[in-house]
């Protein structure tokens, strides 16, 4: 009985220190990185968004783990220099809320996104994606064709791949053990940890200085959007294996640009089978890059997304 009571003690502390620890964290990380852009309602969804520049309209989606802050880093700034530049907050990432706590979609992910740039006023936007946002582009494509003029994929994860889905991204999707241990992680889990995924993420190139700091490794460690990013995750393969037999229906311009050295999203299983699906595919291949091409590469990736709006006639 005393073991049982001790037991439920220590329970009881490391819960309470686990939350205290967590709601630090938060407040760290709403202080270190507030949102930087705006909001917009849609039907009752608040959506983060940052709009810059003038000119064609060009909407950007951002990967896994993601935020606006990954293109506002660098690269959104240049391409501001000749387009309206829309960047989203995608849902349970960033600023914008998840839309339910499991078993989102990602033509839902989608629609959303494409009802907010509406919203806006942006009307057949480029559309370009990085890695996860590479697959909600060609969703985009697929379920809303009236509403894009050209797709980007950077990197993009568009087809379904082999060797299954990760054991620990299952387990944080659950209802009930998945928001336990996304807090348990939340809480204490090294912010050194993230610097060292941004690093393989990265590689074989070196991050570019500042910009672990910049997006923010508190705000990606929060219990909402760990376990938002490992749904999504979890089940971006079932949603590749439904949407993949539609590219063939695609009929926009389809500009599409990876790296041969990235191991994170294979150019082979993804890329290269894509340009072949769609009816109007184009693929450049960046010779020892890895999965972040649009920093790594930025005048080959600002390239690309100009071909895609020359070849739709917007630019």
């Amino acid at each position: 009985m005393k073991l049982a009571l001790s037991l439920l003690l220590i329970l009881a502390l490391f819960t309470c220190a686990t939350m205290i620890r967590v709601e630090n964290r938060r407040l760290a990380a709403y202080r270190a990185h507030p949102p930087e852009g705006q909001f917009i309602v849609v039907d009752g969804h608040p959506v983060h968004y940052v709009q810059m520049g003038e000119g064609p309209d060009l909407v950007l989606l951002h990967g896994a783990s993601g935020s606006t802050r990954d293109w506002t880093f660098d690269i959104a700034p240049v391409l501001a220099e000749s387009y309206r530049v829309t960047i989203l907050d995608r849902p349970g990432l960033g600023y914008t809320p998840p839309l339910k706590p499991n078993g989102v979609t990602l033509s839902e992910q989608t629609t959303l996104m494409v009802e907010a740039a509406r919203a806006l006023g942006v009307e057949n936007p480029v559309v370009a994606g990085q890695s996860f946002g590479g697959a909600l582009v060609m969703n985009w494509a697929v379920h809303h064709p009236d509403h894009i003029s050209a797709a980007v994929s950077i990197a993009g994860a568009t087809h379904p791949w082999p060797g299954g889905r990760d054991t620990l991204y299952a387990l944080l999707a659950q209802p009930v053990i998945g928001p336990i241990m996304a807090h348990v992680i939340s809480a204490w889990l090294p912010e050194a940890y993230l610097e060292g995924q941004i690093n393989a993420v990265f590689a074989p190139n070196d991050p570019l200085p500042g910009y672990a700091d910049y997006i923010g490794a508190g705000m990606i460690l929060l219990p909402e959007q760990f376990k938002a990013n490992a749904q999504q995750r979890h089940e971006l393969l079932h949603h590749l294996e439904e949407q993949q037999p539609r590219y063939a229906d695609v009929e926009i311009p389809v500009e599409v640009i990876h790296g041969d050295a990235d191991t994170t999203v294979g150019l082979s299983v993804h890329s290269e089978p894509l340009v072949e699906e769609v009816q109007n595919g184009n693929l450049t291949v960046l010779d020892g890059v890895g999965h972040m091409p649009h920093h790594v590469e930025m005048a080959e990736t600002i390239a690309a997304i100009d071909r895609a709006a020359l070849r739709a006639g917007v630019k």
